[in-house]
């Protein structure tokens, strides 16, 4: 196996500021690790650096890339006789919430799916929510004025700013029923070759049956208690691009490493 990172953009022997210690780490671990540029990959050029090995299996850990451009990467590491862990099609049904909300449905909120130009005062009114969590396919709005919204005007207003601030709406709108949540319970799981991780060691039971439910070599899984008390999925993400949040990066080499 070898991991993937994205280079620092002025100093192509370096990895990025942000994935320097888990790439220290990583190779430190023994991992073989290669740097690319994210830069030039977008003007159509991929030379990782060491250059892959034929038939090795590569796993992508940088910035978070649309499904198109994930699937554009896999060619690229094919073209230089890489095979990515994770297809086009897993990306995706890890990336983005409505593919895999249905095989979660009764661990997470109640979730519909609308395009940008819906008419939300419409499909809203048959829900009876008191309040809803408004994020497009992949993030919600990461500013002080949060993603919670308790009339239609502040779900248009959120979406608007969602635009705004990402630049677009990617996939489309998820609205969710807003449930009080402890944040400060946040966790972050990770699957990895079918097998459940923690940071402490600790895998929760409704980890387990998620991972069972779910097709990707790879993924994460936040799960949150309710004001209530149980446990809740929030959001699921590809492994390749998700943060490790509160892991030490030689816990998660030492998952990676087997």
């Amino acid at each position: 196996m070898r991991l993937l990172y994205p280079c620092d953009p002025f100093e192509n022997k370096k990895p990025d500021e942000a994935y320097e210690e888990e790439f220290n780490a990583a190779q430190a671990a023994g991992l073989a690790c290669s740097l690319y540029s994210a830069e030039d990959f977008e003007l159509g050029e991929f030379k990782p650096r060491p250059p892959l090995n034929e038939g090795e299996e590569v796993v992508y850990r940088g910035w978070m890339l649309t499904p198109d451009n994930y699937a554009r990467l896999q060619s690229a590491v094919e073209s230089k006789g890489g095979q990515m862990l994770t297809s086009p099609q897993q990306y995706r049904h890890c990336h983005y919430l409505p593919e895999w909300y249905s095989l979660c449905e009764d661990l997470t909120p109640k979730t519909i799916f609308l395009k940008r130009d819906a008419d939300f005062s419409l499909e809203l009114a048959s829900q009876g929510w008191q309040a809803y969590f408004v994020k497009d396919y992949v993030k919600s709005l990461t500013t002080s004025r949060g993603s919670v919204a308790k009339t239609v005007e502040e779900v248009t207003e959120i979406v608007a700013l969602i635009e705004k601030y990402r630049g677009q709406i990617e996939g489309g709108v998820c609205i969710r029923e807003f449930e009080a949540l402890s944040p400060e319970t946040e966790e972050r799981y990770f699957i990895f070759n079918r097998k459940a991780f923690s940071r402490d060691g600790v895998v929760p039971e409704i980890v387990e049956r998620i991972a069972a439910r779910i097709d990707s070599p790879f993924f994460s899984v936040d799960i949150v208690l309710s004001a209530k008390g149980g446990p809740r999925l929030i959001e699921l993400g590809d492994g390749q691009v998700s943060d490790r949040k509160k892991w030490p990066a030689s816990r998660f080499v030492d998952m990676l490493n087997g």
